[in-house]
């Protein structure tokens, strides 16, 4: 193995208020937002009503195992 870094991610995270993150990620042109919904609100004891419910940066991590 290498040790050459071949990649570094140029991204940023911005808390916006309480959950709400907005992202900038490499290739995307708009920002991606995180924050929670449904049961992780829930387990988080956030107002899944009150909140505008985002995917979650678990629900990312998962999705990318799944390649």
């Amino acid at each position: 193995m290498s040790d050459e870094v071949v990649y570094v991610s140029n991204s940023r995270v911005e808390r916006i208020k309480g959950a709400l993150r907005r992202t900038f990620v490499p290739v995307e042109k708009e920002p991606v937002y995180f924050s929670v919904h449904s049961e992780i609100a829930e387990h988080y004891g956030v107002d899944n009503n009150v909140i505008d419910p985002h995917v979650t940066t678990l629900d990312m991590v998962v999705a990318s195992t799944g390649t």
